[in-house]
């Protein structure tokens, strides 16, 4: 596919077929947010893959609303970035999510960002908070957001 249909294309999916993803496609993915520019080259950002449905079932529960399709997913990315090492971690983040996305169209996958930074859960507990809790990633560690993956349940 050319970049330009890909732009075009590219839409969030919310819904997702029940099959698995191959590890194949998960680690393109992965390693174009690897390729994701960062400011001065510092490279803050970790990718942690999720696919154990306990886990996304539990992500899906990190903040308040919007990412309840997430228990639904066959997998997801959590971008986390050390913010002692980067004060761009949110620019470099959102890069990084943004090129994840664009390689998951590109493998014609359905997927959403679902947004972390500064969301609460349904007690007020910071969303970033629970995801950091859930991978056992320290405070320095800040996630803006992370993406759902699934095939699309439309296809």
């Amino acid at each position: 596919m050319e970049f330009q249909q890909i732009i075009e294309k590219r839409k969030s999916i919310r819904t997702y077929a029940d099959t698995p993803i191959s590890q194949e496609i998960l680690d393109h993915i992965l390693q174009v947010g690897e390729l994701a520019p960062t400011s001065r080259n510092r490279n803050p950002c970790t990718f942690h893959l999720i696919q154990d449905k306990g886990a996304l079932q539990r992500l899906s529960k990190a903040k308040n609303a919007g990412a309840a399709f997430t228990a639904d997913a066959a997998a997801a990315i959590v971008v986390a970035a050390d913010s002692e090492k980067a004060d761009t971690w949110i620019e470099d983040s959102s890069i990084a999510l943004t090129y994840m996305m664009l390689a998951a169209e590109e493998q014609n996958l359905g997927c959403c960002w679902v947004q972390m930074h500064l969301r609460k859960d349904e007690n007020g507990r910071d969303a970033e908070e629970n995801v950091r809790e859930l991978l056992g990633l320290p405070e320095r560690l800040r996630v803006v957001g992370f993406l759902a993956l699934g095939n699309n349940h439309d296809q």
